[in-house]
Formats: C-alpha cells, structure tokens, sequence
C-alpha cells in the first residue's frame, strides 16, 4: 500500500513539473521601465520642463533671501561692538525672526515642490499603467513586470519603447 502511495505521489509531481513546463513555455513575459517611460514620454519630459521652471522660481527666491540674511548678519557682526547692548539684542530678535521666517518658506517650498512633482506625475503614471495594460494585452503577453523589479531580464522582452510610442500617440490623438 505505501509502495502505491509513493508512486502515485511521484507520477503527480511528475505531471505537474511537465504540466508547469508546458504552461511555462506557452507563458509570454516582458518588462517595463515605468521610470524611462515617465521620463522619455512627451507629457513626462512637460511635466519635467514645468516641475525645474518651478524649482528655478523657488530658488531664485530663496537665494536671494539668503543673501539679505547673510548681510544681515554680517553688518550685525560689524556693528556688535559699537551699538548698545539693547540695539544689538534688537538686531539680533530681528536677525533670527527673518531667519525663521526663511527656514519656513523653505520647508514651504520644499513641500509646494513635493505636491506639485506629485500632482504631475501620478496622472502620467496612471495613463502610463493603463497603456502598459493595452500594450500587455494587444501583445499577448501572460506576465508584465516592472524592470526594476526583476533580477534579470533581456533587452528583447523589453516593452518600454513600445509603451512610450503608444503613450505619445494616445496623448496625440486625444488632442
């Protein structure tokens, strides 16, 4: 009887190793590089254009704030020791609320920065994902994964090119 178990088992296993192989064989995988595609798509390098026009504005801004607070400071380092003690404790007040005040619209622009990269991408990558699902299915394909996510994979399973000419040519048509 356990000869019988045994050998049952074995011949189960054996049809499931062919029965996965033959799956494996007909199974069609590709790859995706979602960042490349965000990057290289017309709509990601706009996004990209408007998002460093941004930070441009934001440090432009800063650095000249900065500058005033520097020279602040050093007429204050200047003028310590000739004005009284309640004048230099006045400058002083007034040289850290300034640099608080900075510190503030840095962190504000830090974060107006954060969204607005936010705001820009995620409606690209959910248009991204959606042509990664057409191009999936028009494609045949059983299995797509992001390629950063895989160990390894082969420039010919490599679907991104493919996803970023759909992507344009959605967006084109869509005008």
């Amino acid at each position: 009887m356990k000869k019988f178990i045994a050998a049952a088992l074995c011949f189960g296993f054996i049809g499931m190793a062919s029965f996965s192989a033959a799956y494996a064989a007909d199974m069609k995988v590709g790859v995706v590089d979602v960042f490349k595609a965000l990057n290289e798509s017309e709509q990601g390098k706009k996004a990209k254009a408007e998002l460093e026009s941004l930070i441009k504005t934001k440090q432009s801004s800063l650095e000249d704030k900065g500058k005033s607070l520097e020279k602040m400071k050093a007429d204050l380092d200047k003028q310590s020791s000739v004005i009284s003690a309640e004048a230099r404790k006045a400058k002083q007040d007034d040289f850290e609320r300034q640099m608080r005040d900075y510190q503030r619209v840095a962190s504000d622009a830090q974060a107006e920065l954060k969204k607005k990269e936010n705001d820009l991408t995620g409606g690209i990558l959910k248009e991204l994902r959606e042509i990664i699902l057409k191009v999936s299915a028009e494609g045949g394909y059983t299995l797509v994964l992001e390629k950063a996510q895989a160990l390894y994979a082969t420039d010919n399973i490599d679907l991104t090119d493919k996803v970023i000419k759909a992507y344009d040519e959605s967006k084109k048509s869509s005008k």
